[in-house]
């Protein structure tokens, strides 16, 4: 006699559900599109994909000026999604590291307003006080009017702020040091920049541990993690010549020539992977799958700063689907 519960079958899980978007760049307006158009987040910007994993892959900072706003709306849903079985992975972009480390070339005016609350004025002038000596004896010739001034103009209100919370002690700092420079979901990885050959001989729990650490330190060294060429955050030799690469294996032990699709093999190979997703190196005509999606290319220039289009990548086993939403214009 059967059993009863021998008449049914067990159904197999469906397969896990995975949205990757691409460098967002201040750009808040279009990450909260891209947001509710792949089911991620409500309208309100609260966690609505259920069991699905978003890995975002940084460059949430510079060239736009709502970079705090999108990390707040991730910190959220970092927080809400694991309620629902979800999870939310934001990866290191080199542009985070740039901030930590205090290179603000990129940085907008829009990004330090954002941190300007009723004490800023006060927090600046403390400042200029702490560094006065300093900054008249560099510029003798000059009144110290005219000192005070120049270094008003040049620091504007928010920017103590922002740069207490971009430090490595600070709040913005350490979140950002915890976030993984390649993480692995199911059989595909992702990584802000590439993953050259040379680092694929190390466990990705090596890289990421060496690249935290560099962030704890603000290591800006020759060779730290956070500025090789051939590291994580920078490499572009996945996506064409990469000239910074090259010169770097210049200089280093011989190693043989690889090509594109050789080393993206390696890449796979080391890590047990059959896909590799990364960002980095803008795609204006849209998400670029390559080498039979062994390669995703998922920057396309979201930002309002590019013009590009507003793409997100679904993974649905080893299914991989580009999207777009068109862009609201204000």
């Amino acid at each position: 006699m059967l059993a009863w519960f021998a008449f049914g079958a067990a159904k197999p899980a469906p397969p896990q559900r995975i949205i990757a978007i691409g460098d967002l760049h201040g750009d808040f307006q279009a990450w909260t599109q891209i947001a509710t158009a792949a089911g991620i987040a409500d309208q309100a910007g609260h966690w609505a994909g259920g069991k699905s994993i978003l890995v975002q892959l940084g460059d949430i900072t510079d060239r736009g000026p709502d970079s705090l706003k999108i990390i707040r709306s991730l910190q959220q849903l970092q927080a809400e999604a694991p309620q629902a079985g979800g999870q939310v992975i934001v990866i290191l972009g080199n542009h985070e590291a740039m901030n930590l480390l205090g290179d603000n070339r990129y940085t907008t005016p829009g990004e330090y307003a954002a941190f300007v609350d009723e004490r800023s004025v006060a927090r600046r002038e403390r400042l200029y006080g702490a560094i006065r000596k300093q900054l008249e004896a560099a510029e003798p010739g000059k009144r110290p009017s005219q000192v005070r001034d120049e270094w008003l103009a040049r620091t504007p209100l928010g920017w103590v702020e922002h740069k207490m919370a971009w430090g490595p002690s600070g709040e913005l700092g350490r979140w950002s040091a915890r976030n993984p420079a390649i993480a692995k979901v199911g059989s595909t990885l992702f990584v802000h920049g590439g993953i050259s050959a040379e680092y694929a001989k190390l466990s990705l729990d090596a890289v990421n541990r060496r690249v935290a650490g560099a962030m704890a330190s603000a290591d800006d060294s020759p060779k730290s993690m956070l500025s090789d060429p051939l590291g994580p955050l920078w490499y572009r030799g996945l996506t064409g010549r990469d000239p910074e690469a090259e010169q770097i294996r210049a200089v280093g032990p011989p190693s043989p020539h690889l090509s594109v699709e050789q080393e993206l093999d390696t890449v796979l190979s080391a890590y047990g992977a059959k896909h590799l997703v990364i960002a980095h190196t803008p795609s204006l005509q849209g998400i670029i799958i390559q080498y039979d999606g062994r390669l995703a290319r998922i920057d396309t220039g979201i930002s309002r700063y590019y013009g590009g289009p507003l793409s997100w990548l679904e993974i649905v086993g080893d299914n991989l689907i580009p999207h777009t939403v068109k862009r609201i214009v204000q």
